[in-house]
């Protein structure tokens, strides 16, 4: 199996990090990474929002939940409810991909950037996770969002990833569930 394709069956979402900062060359690839993904009619509509702050990125935790307080599933709220859990799970980086609102596909595009970076992120042994939960703050609180991470004018926040030197390295692939795939 050739390397690229085992980094994509053993990379797994990581929720514990350690303390330390990514290093520059290291984030650099991995944003580099996200500007090399495909788009609709290469509009490469990705602005990417980095957050090395641990107020910042304590911030967006505490604004996610906030707002995911009244969402409508309950296991949402009671995530948006739990006092002990860090929705960023204390990630000392953190990116906000966001999209050009006139692109042609922005949310795909994004998407793919976002997939990237978390293929990038664990060929150098960095551990990831793409961070669905915030969604609640970018879909009810854009123009806060916009303003608190200075997301370009234009452009909509879609996704963040956590990003960190992992605790503990998971050893195996997780079998896939059967029946994804027909043949014609």
């Amino acid at each position: 199996m050739n390397e690229t394709i085992k980094i994509m069956r053993y990379r797994r979402s990581i929720r514990r990090f350690l303390p330390e900062q990514i290093k520059d060359e290291e984030l650099q690839a991995i944003i580099e990474s996200g500007l090399y993904a495909p788009s609709a009619h290469n509009d490469q509509p990705w602005h990417f929002t980095v957050l090395r702050d641990k107020a910042m990125i304590d911030k967006l935790n505490i604004d996610s939940k906030e707002a995911a307080k009244d969402f409508h599933d309950e296991f949402v709220r009671n995530m948006a409810n739990n006092e002990k859990l860090h929705t960023l799970f204390g990630a000392p980086l953190v990116i906000i991909v966001s999209g050009k609102d006139d692109a042609m596909m922005p949310r795909d595009d994004c998407a793919a950037a976002t997939e990237n970076m978390l293929i990038a992120a664990e060929s150098m042994g960095i551990g990831a996770c793409w961070i669905g939960f915030v969604r609640c703050l970018f879909e009810n609180h854009k123009e806060k969002v916009m303003e608190d991470y200075k997301i370009p004018e234009g452009h909509t926040p879609y996704y963040v990833v956590s990003f960190g030197y992992k605790k503990s390295v998971p050893q195996r692939e997780i079998e896939r569930k059967p029946g994804r795939v027909t043949y014609l």
